[in-house]
């Protein structure tokens, strides 16, 4: 499988997607638009190891709703990412059985060395 959960309206993640070049076997969910599934986000987890992983700290929510004083379970990093996209780290890449998450040049590099084969 080969899939990107991005946001069409960040630019962030229009420029990697653009850095990146990737093929047509890639599948763009634009979370916005598309919400991420349960299964979705459960397939996710799997990769990562963990809920914490996938969730933004930086998002805005976070702030506004005061969650960084919160000691946040696992339920809960789900639970967030599941009530509003913008909890989700972003883009979230998966090729195969790899998962790549957020914008950090150290991720977009392993996404490209995974690419090329490297």
């Amino acid at each position: 499988m080969k899939k990107v959960y991005y946001l069409k309206t960040c630019n962030t993640c229009i420029r990697i997607l653009k850095e990146l070049d990737l093929s047509s076997e890639f599948e763009l969910q634009d979370i916005k638009t598309e919400p991420i599934t349960v299964k979705q986000l459960e397939q996710m987890q799997k990769l990562s190891g963990s809920y914490e992983s996938l969730f933004s700290k930086r998002a805005k929510l976070y702030k506004e709703m005061d969650l960084k004083n919160t000691a946040l379970s696992e339920a809960d990093f789900k639970h967030y990412i599941l009530e509003h996209y913008t909890f989700l780290s972003r883009p979230v890449i998966i090729i195969d059985d790899h998962i790549f998450i957020g914008n950090s040049r150290k991720t977009v590099e392993q996404v490209k060395n995974t690419l090329s084969g490297k």
